[in-house]
């Protein structure tokens, strides 16, 4: 099975993933940040692990919005592109993917890093890490990059690598249903794959807004999910951009991806 045809198993694997941690979560003890299982800037990322993703990913920065990241994804030219998925050794990469919503906030922060200028911010779902990389290139103040996957926290710090910045924090902790955290911003993208997931969001964002009066930007290209899910209404467009053909052609022919501020009309 190419990788192509395995991607799309990921996308639909992904909901289920989510959805599996948030639901371990619920009513269970909330987390404080500062508890939060994090990768420190200074941790040693496993040798095996580190040749494992250098071996089986390719540096690229083209066909995506943001050139001016390089990332390691999987790619037509990585072995496992054509490999049968369960060869894979570890759990299902969806941070070897840059998604569309991820792309597009990460655009939006480099071209506007007022956004993120001498503030916190919180990158939910972070995959890959651009999202936090394009803050840290932006000038914010600190950056926490969120992910319930062990191994795309060790990917984030290889992209750290390459482009030469010191590794931020990166909690592995599924968070969703926790204590409200002090955050100027939280950035989230491509994270509205099921109903159920969605109103777990919809409610931990709002409890943000109310009580911290945290902005949030969600990524997204438009997703039957997520157009179709009552969170749809409180959301004010920011901007729209066009995606690489090479993009497109990974996404079943999504054709754009936006940037949407969510301004719940009654926060309580």
């Amino acid at each position: 099975m190419a990788f192509h045809g395995w991607k799309w198993l990921l996308l639909l694997g992904r909901q289920n993933t989510l959805l599996k941690a948030w639901r371990s979560r619920r009513g269970g003890p909330s987390l404080r940040w500062k508890r939060c299982c994090h990768w420190s800037a200074g941790k040693t990322l496993d040798p095996e692990v580190r040749a494992f993703l250098e071996e089986n990913t390719e540096v690229t920065s083209s066909g995506h919005l943001t050139p001016e990241i390089r990332l390691r994804l999987l790619t037509p030219r990585c072995r496992f592109w054509r490999e049968k998925p369960d060869l894979w050794p570890y759990g299902d990469p969806f941070w070897a993917i840059y998604w569309p919503g991820g792309q597009a906030l990460s655009r939006y922060i480099l071209d506007n890093p007022r956004v993120v200028k001498g503030r916190s911010v919180l990158d939910l779902g972070s995959g890959c890490g651009a999202t936090a990389i394009a803050a840290v290139m932006s000038g914010a103040s600190q950056v926490l990059a969120n992910d319930i996957d062990p191994i795309a926290g060790m990917a984030m710090i290889l992209n750290c690598e390459l482009n030469h910045l010191n590794p931020f924090p990166i909690t592995i902790k599924n968070i969703i249903n926790s204590e409200a955290g002090n955050w100027d911003l939280i950035v989230l993208g491509d994270m509205f794959y099921d109903e159920q997931l969605a109103d777990g969001l919809h409610h931990w964002l709002r409890k943000h807004i109310r009580l911290q009066q945290t902005e949030v930007l969600i990524g997204d290209p438009g997703r039957h999910q997520f157009l179709s899910h009552s969170i749809h209404s409180q959301l004010h467009k920011v901007i729209e951009y066009s995606l690489p053909e090479h993009t497109r052609q990974e996404n079943n022919g999504l054709t754009s991806s936006i940037v949407w501020s969510y301004q719940p009309s009654n926060s309580l």
